[in-house]
């Protein structure tokens, strides 16, 4: 039992792994009250961020039936919360596993709802509804919804992929798309699952899914449908009740109740008939639920062909046998806009099944010269997921990468440093020469790759954007994939098949590919036509399809049938309230529902210029932002299609919170979206653009004239701000933002600085074997030296030109290798200078 003063207290009401309650009375004004406190006696800081999360949530919560919050007190070196006592207990613990009576039930259900539509108008997603949060004071009846630990206050949310068994929420409870395994986002919706999955217990007294495992549960959430509830209770249960109940638990969210009013006139109806008639008859549900809130569905429109091509691809792979091809490549193809990423996305549920592994990369179209960019940002989230596992499974993993990496485990913690918490810290490897270190690097990559696929676990690589991959990593794919020793991999390429003609280093890299026997894959995407648009604005305003036919045929020619173009196109008429909800007050014989419709203003909607650049017009949009959002997510732009927080604030200079109003806007507005959780702060660090084209709009407001300078100056910020012992790690994005302002550094010390950070980079791009981005560091860092550096900065100039004669030779370029020799032989003042040139000419 604890002890806190001010607080006397009665006995412990709870007791999770995480988090014990305690009933007690505050002394000074005897007033009973609730103690939420952590178990642990050293919190994580993802646990005392859930608690100030928590905490700042419920005191914004000033409804009638709002848990109420009194205060946050320090108990030792955890947090407690203290909250109202109302007299409740939870649903779990007063049904005990019995099922509720349909009458009770009703009632019951009809409260809750009330309570969570409260909760949605306060512009809160609670993200964890379940019984054990739903807490009942017997007496008076009054239901009250608790745990707010990890509620947004977001209308949005992208979860990430991640190990089921680190996943926010009550497993058993929570949505498709909060698994992160769904091609969809994440809004208030996710409740109505929840709340779906709470009431089929609670009229059975069982949950509508049992599985041996997390990523079996999973699964059943992604892909399998409940026992029919008729067949688990001795009360006959009206069909339109378990009607509600499955619409509640739809996979997506389109198909669910898109609002709490929905559902109350449905349960409603129910309970009138049963008090009435004692018996429900049925009836069409869902009448009434019209959704006020502007919600384009994600799901996609005219792609099932594609779609199939892409699932029936990878089941080959993931199936295969000795007699069948067990590696393959699949390209996704088609304009910006097309929907490639999306596209790629549906292979998230069959990938659940047969427990494979999925990862992703973007290549940045500012950051081309980053070796492995994607590669590496793919893998490492690979990493990232194994760390969720168990500890015998993470032992498992950690004793198959021991043994296939032996002695060479550096060369990759050296690119992903992440795996040193899998495998512990790991010796040198032996220095060799050029090419031996070259063969010992494409060894050790092919080891790595192969401990991942396997057919109990087959691997999934997705590659975005190729069109702006480096050399390296071309050539990485091509090891890889011409590996004959590779099984169950599934490699998915994207890119804009408008940027990639035969002379492109990606067009050798699949014709290469097609002569080794590769099985290539093809999917290209194209416009949607008129019919697919009507559907997609029907769906959205939730109208018949002759309704919108009008609109519908005026956005299709305004946008050409891009679907990106489409969505943004919608939003921006809403936006400008030329497309708008009109009130039930108002309505007439448009439709048959009395809350409202959507209507538009068509001939203004047409005065809207027409363009066929979707940077133009994502420049037009984002020019209607106030000005200083306009300057952050120029700034933002400038760091890529992902951009982190506190280096935001850095270069703008401005806090994180004086960038959290802005950034919350520009996700509301749908520009950005948020990655990652919510800090100690209360901050989230992460995020990235919603698409490349807002990326390109926000960085297009720039004047030309500018762009040297702002990313002179962000290179500078990023150099300054960053420690020495991490400096090899980020050397790459420092030394790319230099080097985009570098003629105009003019002081003769800092030009010495930036050459010595360019030779570093060189370095580390040939111990990576991308000797194509290697020559280009070291070239810049020849430029950035004095004509008379031999002289007046011998040492500096020595290492250049030796480090730019050994790039030379394993580039291929042997006249550009002896030039440069020839000048170290000239110039070097002793014979060990001269050595590692002569190193280099008797290998060459």
């Amino acid at each position: 039992m604890i002890v806190l003063n001010g607080y006397d207290i009665l006995a412990q009401i709870y007791e999770s792994v995480n988090s014990e309650v305690y009933r007690a009375i505050r002394i000074a004004d005897n007033q009973p009250v609730m103690l939420k406190i952590l178990k642990q006696e050293y919190p994580t800081t993802q646990e005392l961020t859930h608690y100030k999360q928590e905490y700042k949530t419920i005191c914004g919560l000033n409804f009638e039936g709002a848990i109420k919050a009194y205060g946050l007190e320090t108990y030792r070196r955890t947090p407690v919360i203290i909250l109202e006592d109302f007299g409740g207990v939870s649903l779990k613990k007063w049904l005990g596993g019995k099922p509720l009576a349909l009458r009770d039930f009703l009632s019951l259900a009809l409260r809750i709802v009330a309570n969570l539509e409260k909760i949605h108008n306060a512009k809160v997603i609670h993200k964890d509804i379940n019984p054990a949060n739903i807490v009942l004071n017997p007496e008076t009846g009054q239901i009250k919804i608790i745990d707010f630990g990890i509620a947004s206050v977001l209308q949005r949310e992208n979860p990430g992929l991640k190990n089921p068994n680190v996943l926010e929420g009550t497993l058993a409870y929570i949505s498709p798309e909060q698994t992160g395994r769904m091609n969809r986002s994440l809004d208030y919706r996710t409740d109505f699952y929840s709340l779906g999955v709470s009431f089929y217990e609670l009229l059975t007294g069982q949950l509508p899914f049992r599985a041996n495992d997390a990523l079996e549960l999973v699964h059943c959430h992604l892909a399998k449908q409940p026992l029919e509830i008729n067949s688990l209770v001795r009360e006959k249960i009206p069909p339109v009740v378990e009607a509600i109940i499955r619409k509640l638990m739809a996979k997506t969210p389109e198909e669910r109740y898109q609002s709490a009013y929905g559902i109350r006139a449905d349960l409603e109806e129910c309970l009138r008939q049963l008090e009435t008639t004692g018996k429900i008859e049925d009836f069409v549900i869902a009448r009434q639920d019209l959704a006020n809130q502007f919600q384009i569905p994600q799901k996609l429109y005219g792609r099932e062909i594609e779609i199939a091509t892409l699932l029936t691809a990878f089941q080959r792979v993931a199936t295969a046998d000795k007699n069948s091809s067990r590696t393959e490549l699949m390209l996704v193809t088609g304009y910006s806009g097309m929907g490639k990423t999306t596209l790629v996305k549906e292979i998230y549920q069959p990938i659940t099944e047969k427990r494979g592994f999925f990862i992703s990369g973007k290549f940045d179209q500012f950051q081309r010269d980053i070796p492995y960019a994607a590669v590496i940002s793919a893998l490492t989230h690979l990493v990232k997921q194994l760390l969720g596992e168990s500890q015998p499974q993470l032992q498992l993993w950690r004793q198959k990468l021991l043994k296939s990496l032996g002695a060479n485990a550096r060369v990759i913690i050296d690119v992903i440093p992440e795996l040193e918490l899998i495998i512990g810290s790991q010796p040198e490897v032996l220095q060799l020469g050029a090419i031996a270190t070259q063969n010992r690097f494409n060894l050790v990559f092919k080891n790595f790759i192969r401990v991942f696929c396997s057919p109990e676990h087959p691997l999934v690589i997705f590659l975005d954007d190729l069109q702006w991959a480096d050399l390296a990593s071309l050539q990485l794919i091509e090891l890889i994939m011409l590996d004959g020793d590779m099984d169950y991999l599934f490699l998915i390429g994207s890119y804009r098949s408008n940027e990639i003609n035969s002379t492109h280093p990606l067009s050798a890299t699949l014709d290469k590919l097609e002569q080794g026997g590769i099985i290539i894959n093809q999917v290209i995407l194209k416009p949607l036509g008129l019919e697919q648009v009507n559907r997609l604005i029907a769906d959205t305003l939730n109208h018949s399809l002759d309704y919108v036919q009008s609109l519908s045929a005026l956005v299709w020619q305004k946008t050409h049938g891009n679907p990106f173009f489409v969505n943004e196109f919608l939003k921006t008429i809403y936006w400008e309230n030329l497309l708008f909800f009109q009130s039930g007050q108002e309505t007439t014989t448009k439709t048959d529902n009395n809350r409202g419709y959507w209507q538009w203003h068509l001939g203004q909607i047409q005065r809207i210029g027409s363009t066929d650049n979707l940077i133009q017009f994502m420049m037009g949009k984002m020019q209607k932002l106030p000005p200083e959002t306009q300057e952050i997510l120029s700034l933002a732009a400038c760091l890529g299609s992902e951009f982190n927080l506190n280096i935001l604030a850095v270069i703008s200079e401005k806090s994180p919170p004086e960038l959290l109003p802005i950034l919350t806007s520009s996700s509301e507005a749908g520009l950005i979206i948020p990655l990652s959780e919510l800090d100690e702060q209360l901050l989230i660090q992460e995020y990235k653009f919603a698409h490349d084209r807002i990326q390109q709009g926000a960085y297009a407001l720039i004047e030309d004239s500018k762009k040297s300078l702002i990313h002179l100056k962000i290179g500078r910020l990023l150099w300054q701000h960053t420690a020495a012992n991490e400096l090899s790690e980020k050397i790459f994005k420092i030394v790319d933002h230099l080097n985009l302002g570098y003629q105009i550094i003019s002081e003769e010390k800092e030009r010495e600085l930036v050459a010595n950070l360019n030779l570093l980079a060189a370095q580390k791009a040939k111990a990576a074997n991308a000797q194509t981005g290697a020559l280009k560091y070291i070239k810049i860092a020849q430029k950035l030296l004095e004509k008379s550096s031999w002289e007046n900065n011998y040492q500096l100039t020595l290492n250049i030109y030796s480090e730019a004669t050994e790039i030379a030779y394993l580039s291929g370029d042997f006249e550009q290798m002896q030039c440069w020799a020839n000048l170290v032989l000239k110039q070097a003042k002793t014979t060990l200078d001269k050595i590692k040139v002569y190193e280099v000419i008797i290998e060459a």
